[in-house]
This record gives structure tokens, sequence and C-alpha cells, in this order.
């Protein structure tokens, strides 16, 4: 399914009214998902977030930016974040399943229809933007809303789309489309705009002007062709300043990250606490503004165990705890992953039904008069025992006293267990799901013969699944037996025994997936497919039966001394 995500910006960060309803608008759209309302007092300016298939994501867009230029009068606009209209901004992002190059031909479309429709200058940008020349943000809105009622007039600032009248009440608007952005505020203490603008400096990737003498009053130097130089900043693809939040009596430093596999939000984090006290500056904490991808809040977590020489190999909730912790994420107001994780936003309860049950609710499910939750969501979650027994034989391991130099080693391992214990969960629920689809595809009507085929295709399809979900069952709860083998081996020796019942756990795992697969394969006609199947599962059976055996002998041997 194509995925676009759209976040404009708009000039109004205080009437929760108005801002209430422009994100009506959002919410009017069929297939679109809003995800994220970031409004902020002294910005005077709120950040929205919404995802859906790229027509809805452009239909809500639009309406947003009509309502928002009914509502909001840039004339009487104030606020610290550089802006030029009612929506300033309007990026579209690619999300899954969407090329860049349909992302720029739906921000060219926008566009074209506010400039249309609307009558609102309208300008491109980034990957957008034909003329590079006008293609980054900070360029065109340089001057700001007050100074676009000359600039719009010049030549070179005709607008992309509308009329080259700058309109007071709504002002201009700018779309664009480019890739995921973090917009990330540092906190420190202080209230000086201009030392926080002297560390903003020190880390974007712009830096600044080069002076004699005076770092800041100095007579700028300049090149052969007269243009002011510069010093590089120490981060590249950033983008920062400096300004005060009355709201909360501090100066901060606000940054762009505008690829987080160049500089991620963890990085940045540490080179302003870095430059910040070589200025006699502390880091008091941090703010996300709009969302984060889980990867980032996965990778600040590892960063940060790390430098304290911890296994990584914990859980995704412990990782973004300590991510949380680290960068003081909940310094101004409280940090929730579930609102701030796009992952998280877009995960549909549904599908993590089970998993998200107690153990005893999860029990009781099982017992019930229900056909589901059966055997293969039972063998999944065995597995899930298995993987998590060895995580923690490889987490202990990794902070036994003496131990301290093999602590990489035992990450490493624990960071592997993690991996399957993860996989094998999200197969818990996809093997009741695989069974409902079944039973489902049963249940469509059989009146005709269309119905009849379109019926008999479904069940084909769902088997298939019901075949495919215990069978991936199978191969991860045999690889996670190379955890387990190696923990009993080389593990703390306090634990080998939870080592072996993570090795009785993951061959029941094996053996239990593969008696599903074996009954669903009975029902598919495509031979060859379960011929194929069939025999790996059976290799895979009896290699997870000889592996436990070697870790049970490999046990006693350590505990019969």
């Amino acid at each position: 399914m194509k995925l676009l995500e759209c976040v404009p910006n708009f000039s109004e960060g205080r009437d929760l009214n108005i801002i209430k309803q422009i994100t009506d608008e959002v919410e009017s759209v069929e297939g679109v998902r809003l995800l994220n309302v970031d409004p902020g007092k002294a910005t005077n300016r709120t950040v929205v977030t919404f995802v859906g298939e790229p027509a809805a994501v452009i239909e809500a867009a639009f309406r947003t930016i009509k309502k928002a230029g009914e509502l909001i009068d840039m004339s009487k606009h104030t606020g610290e974040h550089p802006r030029m209209g009612a929506t300033d901004v309007c990026p579209l992002i690619p999300i899954s399943d969407i090329s860049m190059e349909e992302v720029v031909d739906c921000a060219r479309r926008l566009a074209e229809r506010v400039g249309k429709e609307l009558k609102i200058p309208t300008y491109l940008y980034e990957y957008a933007q034909p003329d590079k020349k006008r293609s980054n943000l900070s360029i065109i809105r340089a001057g700001e809303y007050e100074g676009f009622f000359k600039k719009i007039k010049l030549p070179e600032w005709k607008p992309d789309f509308g009329p080259a009248e700058f309109d007071a009440k709504r002002g201009a608007t700018v779309i664009g489309a480019r890739e995921f952005l973090i917009a990330y505020n540092v906190n420190l203490n202080t209230t000086s705009t201009r030392r926080a603008n002297s560390i903003a400096f020190d880390v974007r990737e712009a830096g600044r002007v080069m002076r004699e003498g005076d770092p800041i009053n100095g007579k700028i130097i300049t090149d052969k062709d007269g243009k002011p130089r510069s010093i590089p900043g120490s981060l590249k693809a950033v983008k920062a300043i400096g300004w005060y939040i009355e709201e909360y009596g501090i100066a901060q430093i606000s940054m762009n990250l505008t690829n987080i596999d160049v500089t991620p939000v963890h990085k940045a984090f540490d080179e302003v606490c870095a430059k910040a006290t070589e200025r006699g500056i502390r880091v008091t904490g941090s703010e996300l503004v709009g969302l984060i991808p889980l990867k980032s809040m996965l990778d600040a977590g590892k960063y940060f165990l790390a430098k304290q020489q911890r296994s990584t190999g914990v859980s995704e909730k412990e990782l973004i705890r300590i991510a949380i912790l680290s960068m003081g994420l909940d310094d101004l107001s409280p940090f929730n992953p579930e609102e701030r994780i796009i992952e998280y936003l877009l995960k549909d309860k549904a599908d993590s039904k089970l998993v998200n049950m107690s153990l005893s609710d999860f029990a009781d499910e099982t017992a019930s008069e229900s056909p589901a939750p059966g055997g293969g969501s039972i063998s999944a979650y065995v597995g899930v025992l298995g993987a998590s027994l060895a995580t923690m034989v490889a987490n202990l391991s990794s902070h036994k006293k003496g131990w301290d130099d093999r602590w990489i080693e035992f990450s490493e391992w624990a960071e592997q267990g993690q991996h399957y214990k993860n996989e094998l969960i999200k197969l818990v629920d996809k093997d009741t799901l695989a069974f409902n689809k079944i039973m489902e595809s049963f249940n469509l009507p059989k009146s005709s013969d269309e119905e009849k085929a379109t019926r008999t295709q479904a069940i084909q399809d769902a088997t298939k699944y019901a075949i495919e979900v215990p069978f991936n069952v199978m191969k991860l709860a045999y690889q996670s037996m190379e955890v387990i083998k190696a923990m009993a081996e080389t593990g703390n020796p306090n634990s080998v025994t939870d080592a072996g019942v993570a090795a009785l756990c993951a061959r029941t795992a094996v053996l239990g997936a593969f008696l599903n697969v074996k009954i669903n394969a009975s029902g598919y006609k495509d031979k060859a497919f379960t011929d194929k199947v069939l025999t790996e599962g059976n290799a895979l059976q009896q290699m997870a039966i000889d592996r436990e055996v070697e870790i049970i002998e490999i046990v006693n041997s350590k505990i019969n001394m």
C-alpha cells in the first residue's frame, strides 16, 4: 500500500479552537489518519502530521491550507519561528511503496491547485523545485512575512503557482517533497539567544560567516568573487538556530535533522552538549517537535547504553526508556512513545491482540471454546520464551562481575536473541489471524460460478498463508538455538539451566509449528509448494531435535560436575 506523509506547519500555536478546526479538515477525508498535533505557544506555530494514500493526503492538505487561510490573519501574527504564511510550509514525505518522483508529482499537483483555486502565492521546495537556486526553504523564506511584500515583486521570486501579489492576510506558502526530517530542540540553562546562536553556528552544517578578529562583529572575510567565506559546522545535514522560548524561560538550539542516516538524533544531542560545555553552558534536556521513527529511538538507546559499556540487547521498551532519559526528552513535558513514534501510531492494535494480553488472560483465551488461539500460536509463544531465556543469559553474562572485557561479546548475543524474540512474538497473533482468514474464506458466498471461484481462490490463498506462518515459526525457533547453544557453552554458569530450558522451548516450538504446517498443507492444492515445504520442514524438525540433545548434554555436563 502506498503511504504518503504530510507535515504542514500552521502559523497558529495558541488558539486551540483554530487549531482544532484545521485538524478537523484532516479527519474529514476518508483514507487519511491524523497522527500528531504539536502546538507551540512561543513559536505560535503548530506542526500537524497525517498519513494516508496519496490522493487522500493531497485532498486533506488542500482542505487544511484553505481552512488555515480563512482562520489565520498573518498581519497580526507574532512568533519566534521564521514564517511567511498561514500555512507556512507543507512538505510531503514518502513512507512506504512510493517513490520520490511520485511524491514530487503529488507536491506539484497540490501546489498548482492551491495557487489556482485559493489564489495563494505558492512556492515549491526541495525535490519538487526544478530550480535549485530556490529549492532551499530558508532561502525562499528569507525576509519572512514582513519582507515578502517587496520580494514577491522581484522577477526571480515570482511564485511557482498563484498570483505574484502578496496576500496580507494569508501570506504565501511553500509546498515540497522531501525525505523524513526530524525537528528537534535542545534545551539550555541560559536565556541568551546570542549564546544559543553561537552553539547553533558551531554545529550546523552551514557553520558561520568567517570574520576578522571578533567572530560576531568583526569584518566579514570574502573570497575572490566577493562572497562571504564560512567556517563549516561540525554536523552534516543539520540546520540550526538559537532562540529564546518565553513559555519555558530558556534558550534552545532549534535543529532540523535533514538526513538522520548522516546525523542521527543522539549524535546531534551529544554534539550540542559538547559545544555548550565549551562555552560554559549546560544542556538540560531536549524536545521533539512532531514525530520520530522507531529506529531513531532504538539507535539512541543502544548508543547511550554502549557508552556505559552495558548490553544493548535489551527490549525495545527499555531502549526507548534509555533514549528518553539520556536525551531528557521529557524535560519540558511528558514524552509518550505511543504518541510520538510513527510506527506505534500506524500500528493496528488488532494485529497484536494476543501478545497484549496478560498471561492469565492469554491462558483463559486459549482454554476457551474458541478454536483460536491454538497450537500454532502457542508454538510461536513457546519459541518466544526460549529466545527470551537465551537473551536473559546473555545479558546476565554481559554484566557478570569479572567479565567486563566480554560485555561486547555477550551484548551481540543478546541483540540476536532479542531479534528472534521480536520476530517470533509477531507470529503469535499472525497464526491466529491466519486461522481466522481461512474461516472467513469458507463463509464467502457460493451462489454463482463466479462466487464459487472467488471463494475457492480465497480459501487457497488463506491456506497458503496458514502454512507460511508456522513454517516461519519453525525457521526462527531453530535459528534461535544458535544463541541458546552459545549461552550453554560460554554464558554465565549460574544460568546454564536457563539455557537448557530455552533449548526445550525452541525444540517444542519447531515440532509444534510443524504439526500446523502439515495439517494446513493437506488442504492446499499446489503439490510442488507443499512438497518443498514438507521436505524442508522435516529437515528443520530433525535438526532441532539433534540440536536440543546437544545443548542438554552441555547443560548436564556442567551441572553434574
